[in-house]
């Protein structure tokens, strides 16, 4: 037991009085360089940016500051920390602009912003904050190596507005019953669809809309029946104009029917 305690005793002083351990407690700026760029270069990316926390500020201005920089900048991006490494790349993109690396980091330092991005249940001011960060790339560096998967991201960024947008507009479809307002899931339709006019949901909303629309119809009071049911079936023809063979026409065709002989009834 005491043999035992004796060599993890010796591992505890040796560890302590590693390098590495001497650099981060060392006054000498240099040195703690070193110790960093070895740290880089041997991907100990977590040591490495403990060191360079401790002489960026030293190193502003300096000749070695546009490379202590960078590494700085990517021992955060491969640790996942992306909040910081986007303020870094960004600041390293506006701080060195004839540096070789430049369009490089300001392309990481948009895409950085990227892996913030909440799923899309979540509040989307991240996502909305990429997209222009990202587009702000784009525009800057139209040639650059990095163009189609900047444009990759952004179009996966923007689906998934597409999709909270789609998903809200459903949601007010949903509740319709419980809140006793048949009107408002029409509008967060119509809105949805005006906004993304491509989106891959047009079926979806557009079917949605001929069900808020006809239980709108239903629960409106009667003077206003007859107007409504005839607007459900102008969505009706809406949908299947735009999708002759759609996976709703089953249900559809039943709320067209009983429309149908609503009307019969209101023209009676």
């Amino acid at each position: 037991m005491n043999k035992l305690y004796f060599v993890f005793l010796l591992a505890v002083v040796f560890s302590s009085c590693s390098p590495y351990q001497k650099a981060l407690k060392s006054e000498d700026i240099a040195l703690k360089y070193a110790a960093a760029e070895e740290k880089y270069n041997k991907e100990k990316y977590q040591k490495a940016i403990r060191l360079f926390e401790q002489i960026a500020p030293s190193y502003r201005g300096k000749p070695q500051a546009e490379k202590m920089f960078y590494m700085y900048a990517q021992s955060l991006y491969k640790t996942e920390q992306f909040y910081t490494a986007g303020y870094q790349f960004e600041s390293f993109a506006s701080g060195y602009p004839k540096s070789e690396k430049v369009e490089e980091a300001a392309y990481l330092g948009a895409y950085c912003y990227s892996k913030l991005s909440p799923r899309y249940s979540l509040d989307q001011i991240d996502t909305d904050k990429a997209i222009e960060k990202m587009q702000a790339f784009i525009d800057a560096y139209p040639e650059s190596q990095y163009i189609t998967e900047a444009n990759v991201v952004v179009k996966a960024l923007r689906e998934k507005l597409e999709f909270k947008a789609f998903e809200i507009a459903k949601q007010y479809h949903t509740i319709a019953e419980a809140i006793r307002d048949f009107r408002a899931p029409i509008v967060a339709l119509d809105n949805f669809i005006a906004d993304y006019p491509g989106t891959p949901y047009r079926e979806d909303a557009l079917y949605y809309k001929i069900e808020a629309s006809y239980k709108y119809a239903i629960n409106s009071v009667d003077y206003k029946v007859k107007s409504r049911l005839n607007e459900t079936l102008e969505n009706y023809d809406k949908l299947f104009k735009q999708y002759p063979e759609t996976k709703y026409k089953e249900e559809a065709d039943k709320i067209k029917e009983d429309v149908n002989k609503l009307l019969e009834q209101y023209s009676k």
